[in-house]
C-alpha cells in the first residue's frame, strides 16, 4: 500500500499536503484537470483493491455493492444530497438522457440549452426532437453569455431548461441561480452539468434549486471513466417512466423478475445494469479526497493561480477566451492559439499536461496545483512563441 500524507479525518486547508498525495507532481506539472484529474496513492491503492478483491473472494457481489452504494452516499454529501436523490451510472450523457426523456413535449416544446453547453449533453437535447421537443440554444459571445438572453428564452412554453455550471470550453461560470430561478418561474424543469465544478467548486442543490444534476468522477472528482451521478430532486415527477432501464432501476434489483418492471420512487429509477465497478472503487477514492477539502480554501487557491496565469499571459501578449472577472471565472484558463494540440503536444514534450479543445488550450488547476506550476507553463509558452511556431 501507498503511505496516505493525511489521515481520513482530517479536513484538508494546507494544499502542499494535498499535493503530497498525488505523486506524478513531483515530476510533471498537471493543468488538465478540466479532462482528467491527476492520479493519486488512494486511487492506486483502491484500483490495487479491486483486483485483489476478484483474486481473493472470486464474485465479490456484496463487496462490491458496497462500492456502489458508497460512491453513492460521497456525490450525494459532496452536493448537498441524500443517497436516495442519486442514481449511478456510467456517464454523464446517459444521465441526460434519463432527465430528457421521461419528460412530454407534447404541450410544452421548449427545451432550452446553451453553445457553451458540452456536445455530448446538447446532443441528447437535440434528439428529443423526435419526440416533438423545440430545442432553442442561447448564444455566446466571446466567450460569454448574457443572463438576459438566457431569461429571455425561457417562457411558458419551455418544459426542459439546461445550464452549466462552469463551461468545458473556456471555464466560464454560467448564471445558474438566475436560469433556474426564471425556469421554477415558468414551471420548467431544471437540469445542471456540473462536471466541470464538482471538486473544485462549493456544490448545494438545495440552495441551487434544481431538479437534476449530474457529474461524473473522471475530472476535478479525480476518479477514472465509467461512472457518473445523477441527482434527482426528491419529488420530481416522471411524465414517461424510463424507458432505458434494467434490473439496477427496479425496487428490488435482487428479485430477478423477468415479468415485471417497478420503478423506485427514489432516484435509482434511473439506473440500468450492473455499474463500473473498477470505476465505483476509483470514485470512492477520489470522493474520499475532495469531500475532505475545505471550500473555502480551495476557492481561495484556484482563483488566485488563475488570476496569476491570467495576469502574466496578458502581460505576454497572449490572447485569452476564458473570463476576465473572477466571478465569471472557473477553475479553468483558455488560451486562444491557431494549432492548440501542437502547443499541448509541445508541452506534453516538456512534462506539462493540458487540454486543447477547438481553437483553445485549456490549462485547469485544481488544488494540488502551485505557482510553481504557473511559472512553469508560462516559461513553457514563452519557449514555444521564441521557437517560431
Amino acid at each position: 500500500m501507498n503511505p496516505t500524507p493525511a489521515q481520513p479525518a482530517e479536513t484538508i486547508t494546507d494544499p502542499d499536503l494535498f499535493r503530497a498525495s498525488f505523486p506524478s507532481l513531483a515530476e510533471n506539472v498537471h493543468l488538465a484537470s478540466c479532462s482528467q484529474g491527476a492520479a493519486s496513492y488512494q486511487l492506486s491503492d483502491a484500483l490495487a483493491e479491486f483486483q485483489r478483491s476478484m483474486h481473493v473472494h472470486g464474485a465479490p457481489w456484496e463487496i462490491w455493492m458496497d462500492q456502489v452504494e458508497q460512491a453513492r452516499r460521497g456525490f450525494a454529501k459532496l452536493i448537498g444530497a441524500e443517497p436516495d436523490e442519486v442514481a449511478v451510472l456510467a456517464n454523464a450523457t446517459e444521465g441526460a438522457f434519463q432527465a430528457a426523456s421521461t419528460r412530454s413535449y407534447a404541450e410544452r416544446p421548449r427545451i432550452v440549452t446553451t453553445d457553451m453547453e458540452f456536445p455530448s449533453i446538447a446532443h441528447v437535447w437535440l434528439a428529443q426532437r423526435a419526440r416533438g421537443a423545440e430545442v432553442v440554444h442561447v448564444g455566446a459571445k466571446d466567450g460569454q453569455v448574457r443572463t438576459e438572453d438566457y431569461l429571455d428564452a425561457i417562457d411558458e412554453r419551455t418544459r426542459l431548461v439546461s445550464v452549466p455550471l462552469v463551461s468545458y470550453r473556456n471555464g466560464l461560470r454560467l448564471p445558474v441561480r438566475e436560469v433556474i430561478t426564471r425556469a421554477k418561474e415558468q414551471g420548467a424543469t431544471t437540469f445542471v452539468d456540473a462536471y466541470q465544478a464538482a471538486g473544485v467548486h462549493r456544490i448545494d442543490v438545495e440552495e441551487l434549486g434544481c431538479d437534476f444534476l449530474v457529474a461524473g468522477a473522471l475530472k476535478y472528482v479525480l476518479g477514472i471513466p465509467g461512472i457518473a451521478f445523477l441527482y434527482a430532486r426528491r419529488g420530481v415527477q416522471d411524465a414517461v417512466a424510463p424507458q432505458l432501464t434494467g434490473w439496477f432501476g427496479r425496487e428490488n434489483p435482487f428479485a430477478f423478475d423477468p415479468r415485471s418492471v417497478d420503478h423506485p420512487a427514489r432516484a435509482s429509477r434511473y439506473e440500468t445494469g450492473t455499474p463500473g465497478i473498477p470505476a465505483a472503487y476509483g470514485a470512492n477514492a477520489g470522493l474520499d479526497l475532495v469531500n475532505r477539502l475545505d471550500a473555502t480554501a480551495v476557492h481561495d487557491h484556484v482563483s488566485g493561480l488563475t488570476q496569476r496565469l491570467q495576469d502574466e499571459l496578458l502581460v505576454a501578449g497572449e490572447r485569452l477566451w476564458s473570463p476576465t472577472d473572477p466571478a465569471s471565472r472557473g477553475p479553468q484558463i483558455a488560451l486562444l492559439d491557431d494549432a492548440p494540440g501542437e502547443l499541448a503536444a509541445w508541452l506534453a514534450e516538456r512534462r506539462i499536461a493540458t487540454s486543447p479543445r477547438g481553437t483553445v488550450l485549456r490549462m485547469s488547476f485544481h488544488f494540488y496545483n502551485n505557482e510553481s506550476d504557473v511559472d512553469a507553463v508560462v516559461a513553457a509558452i514563452a519557449d514555444y512563441r521564441r521557437s517560431g511556431r
